[in-house]
């Protein structure tokens, strides 16, 4: 496991994806790992910690999470912008070498039998909060957060520091056909004079 990597406490695990950055999802079921990129996800609650994400029927991901149970958001960043595109324009059900071509690289964390995506920003390890209904009428899953990890140098205390870090470790948001912005600049209440609304 990289180095850059810390634990991040369960009570804050929601503010790694408090502010929106598409993520990857990924899931391993039966010796089969898969990772997709969804637009659609959020933190629901604090304690315990749980998140939300949007799953279509057609995902091949879907269908490990719905078998295993257990299941992995992380952020990825600027860096793996191709990667993300790669993995959320791809299918393993057409494509069984698809991880391989994107040039996903995963890893393992202990007492989590999941794939990890490597160069994340964060890591959050999910167990799955069964919902049929809302599962199969809006595809919504709700996860435990029984896990969460950060890259040090953009998150710690508790915080990101876009700002203070390499752009290249910002955030991805999806917005529509092939386009993504990076996480912005930081903005503070303590610095509202400075800022001006037309």
């Amino acid at each position: 496991m990289d180095s850059n990597i810390f634990s991040v406490v369960l009570g804050k695990a929601y503010r790694l994806i408090n502010h929106g950055p598409t993520v990857l999802v990924s899931a391993r079921h039966d010796g089969v790992d898969n990772v997709m990129a969804a637009a659609w996800a959020c933190a629901l609650d604090y304690a315990p910690p749980k998140l939300t994400v949007v799953l279509d029927k057609s995902a091949k991901t879907r269908e490990l999470v719905e078998k295993s149970g257990r299941f992995v958001i992380q952020v990825p960043t600027v860096a793996q912008l191709k990667l993300t595109h790669e993995l959320g324009t791809h299918s393993l059900a057409s494509e069984p070498d698809k991880l391989k071509r994107a040039g996903a690289e995963l890893f393992e964390i202990d007492e989590h039998d999941q794939p990890f995506v490597a160069g994340c920003s964060a890591w959050l390890a999910c167990k799955l909060i069964p919902e049929p209904h809302n599962q199969k009428t809006y595809d919504l899953f709700i996860g435990e957060i029984v896990g969460a990890w950060s890259d040090s140098r953009v998150f710690k205390n508790g915080h990101w520091q876009f700002e203070k870090t390499d752009p290249a470790l910002r955030s991805l948001h999806y917005i529509a056909g092939g386009h993504f912005y990076a996480i912005g600049e930081s903005l503070s209440i303590s610095d509202s004079s400075q800022v001006i609304l037309e």
